[in-house]
């Protein structure tokens, strides 16, 4: 809450645009980090991109499992979108000013893709907590019906929550100083902004990021405790080493992806972790949708199979 004390006064003039600070007004590093953002994006693409290719035309990759990963890639693909391109033409032409609109617009589509990425990821451990724990009811319990409306029910709800806290945001006031200090529209930011009563907006934002991040990364850990516990109870050594390395590096993304977003969202008030929030922006935003596509599939087999397939296929033509 930051209302000031001349909040009351008549001659404060509405600003229409914000400034996003980025990373520094250092010259010197405006060209490394536009080429090192500009990699990111293409891989994320180009990474993501092949694995919905691959699930949509490899009739061996029709399962739950693949098409919650395809929900995932796509999802990436939008959540990389929303942020990277307005961050490189911005270290490309010098120009960081964004309209108060665009600014909500992209904060709309940033939160509401981090949302459902959140649940999305929980929804798929507790698709491999049936497919590893209780195999004998997954097909039963992961039907192709089940899939679509968790995955229908959860990208509409998601969108249609965020929408109540981005209302809120957008009935602030915004009188000056009108600096972004970070490298997108994120909440916080945004709010400290303000010269209204923020009371409520925050209150209000605290509880949608805990509603988001709390139980979902609650429901992701126990999935996977429970997936390691069985694995660790597999008689073959070689099966058990397997199964446990692809579930290792799947908890290890998971964590790295919430312990920013916790730190970020619900324990960044402190002025030593404040500062720090861009870089682990960077981390959830940035990275995660380049790593997920390496971490849940090109890794496994199937997929392995269905990419030398397409290659045979498109050298064959």
């Amino acid at each position: 809450m930051k209302p000031p004390a001349n909040m009351h006064e008549g001659n404060q003039t509405t600003i229409t645009h914000f400034i996003i600070l980025g990373f520094g007004n250092l010259p010197q590093l405006q060209v490394p980090l536009f080429l090192l953002f500009l990699v990111i994006y293409i891989l994320t693409m180009a990474g993501n991109i092949l694995i919905i290719v691959l699930i949509v035309t490899d009739q061996h990759l029709h399962t739950p499992m693949y098409f919650f990963l395809g929900n995932l890639s796509c999802l990436e693909i939008c959540y990389s979108s929303t942020i990277l391109p307005r961050l490189l033409a911005s270290l490309l032409t010098g120009d960081r000013t964004i309209s108060v609109i665009g600014c909500l617009t992209q904060l709309y589509f940033f939160g509401s893709l981090g949302g459902t990425e959140c649940w999305l990821l929980s929804v798929m451990s507790y698709d491999r907590y049936l497919a590893i724990c209780k195999p004998l009811h997954y097909s039963a319990r992961m039907n192709e019906r089940l899939c679509l409306e968790l995955v229908a029910g959860l990208w509409l709800g998601v969108f249609l929550s965020i929408s109540i806290s981005i209302f809120m945001i957008s009935q602030l006031t915004f009188c000056g100083p009108n600096e972004i200090d970070h490298f997108f529209c994120d909440n916080s930011p945004i709010i400290k902004l303000s010269c209204s009563d923020t009371h409520i907006v925050e209150v209000t934002t605290i509880i949608s990021s805990s509603m988001f991040i709390l139980p979902t990364f609650l429901l992701t850990l126990a999935s996977y405790v429970c997936i390691i516990s069985t694995i660790l109870r597999i008689p073959s050594t070689s099966r058990r080493q397997k199964t446990f390395s692809t579930c290792s590096s799947h908890l290890i993304v998971v964590t790295i992806f919430y312990g920013t977003l916790i730190i970020v969202y619900l324990v960044s008030e402190s002025d030593a972790l404040r500062y720090l929030n861009k870089m682990f922006s960077v981390f959830y935003g940035v990275l995660t949708p380049l790593v997920n596509p390496l971490i849940y599939s090109l890794r496994n087999k199937e997929v392995k199979e269905a990419l030398r397939k397409a290659v045979l296929r498109f050298f064959v033509f």
